[in-house]
């Protein structure tokens, strides 16, 4: 199966902040995730939007965590799985800067969250997406 390289940064992305999220790292360390990035056969595009990727969402991880947790229905944000967590807030920052495709997003994250989560992880990361996009007023085009 090939990926497309925002594909590939992304899958690579959600690994780099769960690992974050488990050394309880909450700032874009450069050098960090280059000994991180070492251990992926990623291609240079790849790599340099996953480090634009990371490095947004680990920026602004306070206001998507905000608003993640303002569309989430009885769920604060440490209550989630760390994936879903690192997913959502991935996405959310994706979608705010507006730069890619909205479908693209929403549905690399909904399969990034079978990937890596539950079997109702899917469907919960679609929910609070689906609700962030209609806030911020992005369409699924």
């Amino acid at each position: 199966m090939s990926f497309n390289t925002n594909t590939l940064a992304r899958d690579t992305v959600v690994q780099y902040l769960y690992q974050c999220e488990s050394e309880k790292l909450f700032y874009f360390s450069e050098s960090q995730f280059e000994h991180f990035i070492e251990h992926f056969s990623i291609d240079s595009r790849a790599k340099k939007y996953a480090a634009y990727l990371a490095a947004g969402v680990l920026e602004d991880v306070t206001m998507l965590d905000d608003l993640i947790t303002k569309h989430s229905k009885n769920w604060s944000v440490s209550r989630m799985a760390i994936t879903d967590r690192v997913i959502l807030r991935m996405a959310c920052w994706e979608l705010l800067e507006r730069k890619e495709p909205p479908k693209a997003v929403i549905n690399e994250s909904i399969d990034l969250a079978k990937k890596y989560g539950t079997e109702h992880s899917g469907s919960f990361v679609n929910g609070i997406i689906d609700s962030v996009r209609q806030a911020i007023g992005v369409g699924t085009v």
